[in-house]
């Protein structure tokens, strides 16, 4: 089985669409599939780590300059060409052979996308999280807690096969092997150890928004304060500057690969509202949660709404939250760890194997 995946990374978009694909990629590997990538070469990617697991990675170039934060940009901005281009070079890269599954996790790539490629491949896989656009595929994963088959009934073909929710969520097979020895520690929780990650490259620099207000935060005398970013974070030297001036016990580790172990033995965590809301989720793990862009919103929501995390609407609101921590963990862990189970990707392969090219 031949499969393409079309996904980016850089400074704006963060590193999660690539992280989960990485899931699914490795799934597919493992069941003797040849697996390539096509990347567009953004400050920020994560092309070396895509090829550190062995995978071709075919790079597009980028022109645009990517130094501003305007969310008023167009989409040929934030992709750094047109739409038409990324087709045209997507093209050139696949069209010597015949690919059984182009997979694509892309915001910025579309209906007129997907059908200008649908010669060149037998099956299509979208992976998405915002059900505002249309898509011509065979099969559409939304991980998204909540999510349901009207919000892609308009958006989808008639005989698209829709995989939506948490139950298909895309963890790599540590945080399934964790998930029993985080949930028994959380059945007389401490909080001692605070877990604070806002995604690989945090471009906002919300981190050290966090380690400041910290300072007015009622925190136990024994705290052990755990600080996680991606070796590409922009802001990374000023925030090991700020962990090393707090007045309590801190680290901060750099594109770890044990992900899972920290999260396990963490108390709780402030983090993201991005994918990496599952795999804390999937632990059990106290969650206080900060919206850091408009495409994480229904997520922070959705989870809010059924009281799985506690929903920061300002880091200044930080203080408060933590010092009533007591009052909340044992109810937040209990529900979260109901949304996923960490057996999404053994759903997502068994249907991907099972269905004919």
């Amino acid at each position: 089985m031949n499969v393409v995946f079309r996904v980016d990374a850089s400074l704006q978009m963060g590193i999660g669409h690539v992280m989960r694909c990485l899931v699914l990629a490795q799934a597919l590997k493992e069941n003797g599939a040849k697996v390539e990538f096509i990347c567009r070469n953004y400050k920020g990617n994560l092309i070396n780590k895509i090829s550190s697991y062995k995978f071709l990675v075919h790079k597009l170039e980028f022109f645009s300059a990517e130094d501003s934060d305007d969310n008023n940009l167009t989409d040929s901005y934030w992709l750094g060409v047109s739409e038409e281009q990324d087709l045209e070079d997507c093209i050139n890269v696949i069209k010597e052979r015949r690919i059984d599954w182009l997979i694509v996790d892309h915001y910025l790539l579309g209906e007129k996308w997907q059908k200008g490629l649908k010669p060149y491949y037998k099956k299509l896989l979208v992976i998405d999280d915002l059900a505002d656009r249309r898509h011509y595929c065979d099969v559409l994963l939304d991980q998204t807690f909540g999510r349901k088959q009207d919000d892609y009934s308009a958006y989808t073909p008639k005989d698209c096969l829709l995989l939506l929710g948490s139950k298909y969520s895309l963890l790599r097979p540590e945080f399934h092997k964790w998930r029993s020895y985080s949930l028994k520690r959380r059945n007389q929780p401490e909080f001692r150890q605070l877990l604070i990650s806002m995604g690989g490259t945090d471009f906002k620099n919300v981190t050290e928004n966090i380690l400041d207000e910290l300072k007015f935060c009622n925190l136990p005398k024994d705290i052990n304060i755990t600080v996680i970013m991606g070796e590409s974070a922009p802001n990374l030297e000023s925030v090991k500057s700020k962990i090393h001036a707090l007045p309590f016990k801190s680290n901060i580790k750099v594109d770890v690969d044990n992900l899972a172990e920290i999260m396990a033995n963490a108390d709780i965590a402030i983090g993201a509202a991005g994918s990496t809301s599952w795999e804390r989720c999937c632990l059990g793990l106290p969650t206080i949660q900060i919206v850091l862009a408009k495409n994480q919103i229904n997520i922070a929501e959705s989870l809010a709404k059924i009281n799985a995390i506690r929903l920061l609407q300002d880091v200044k609101d930080l203080p408060r939250t933590i010092s009533d921590a007591r009052n909340w963990m044992i109810d937040v862990s209990n529900i979260s760890r109901k949304v996923s189970d960490g057996l999404g990707i053994n759903r997502v392969m068994s249907i991907i194997m099972d269905l004919k090219l």
